[in-house]
């Protein structure tokens, strides 16, 4: 099944700034779940973040910031294990894609809470890193083991437009260009 726009929520997870500089690949980790980000916000798509331990790891870091509508702090590694997370994710949109760090830690952790809590869980493999490429491609085998889809960033994108007639569809392509 393609991803819909109206039913998704993008949920940056733990994209924080003392997390970010260690991640490998980092700058293109971010560049990726920078470009998902401004295009959820273009097609109406909510996006939400998750902080881990902020006072340790500090604050979503920019530019994503500025597109994040919500976040959620948390200190389990799994957001869904935090008490009121099901319930802070916007209502009625049943599939959920994650970006973040790490993929092998909080990004899988939640993904595989989520699909336990009857969430379609979509994991966007180059909008999530770790420290280690072996950790990411790891993250990677198990999510999609636990039932989640593993997409692009481009994939999503493309997906929501469903269509060169979107009139959206200029802004968005200008995105991925």
């Amino acid at each position: 099944m393609l991803l819909s726009a109206s039913d998704s929520t993008l949920l940056i997870v733990d994209m924080q700034g003392r997390l970010m500089p260690v991640i490998h690949d980092g700058d293109a980790v971010l560049n990726a779940a920078h470009k998902l980000a401004q295009a959820a916000r273009l097609l109406d798509v909510p996006v939400v973040a998750t902080e881990h331990h902020s006072k340790m790891l500090g604050v979503t870091v920019d530019p994503l910031r500025e597109l994040v509508q919500g976040t959620f702090q948390k200190m389990h590694f799994s957001a869904a294990r935090e008490p009121g997370f099901d319930g802070w994710l916007p209502a009625s949109r049943r599939t959920v894609l994650v970006a973040g760090c790490e993929a092998h830690i909080c990004v899988l952790q939640t993904v595989i809470g989520l699909v336990d809590l009857g969430y379609k869980a979509v994991l966007v493999a180059d909008a999530a890193g770790s420290r280690k490429s072996s950790d990411h491609h790891a993250a990677l085998r198990r999510a999609r083991a636990h039932g989640a889809e593993i997409v692009t960033s481009e994939m999503a994108i493309f997906e929501w437009l469903e269509t060169c007639e979107h009139p959206r569809f200029r802004d968005a392509l200008r995105l991925v260009k």
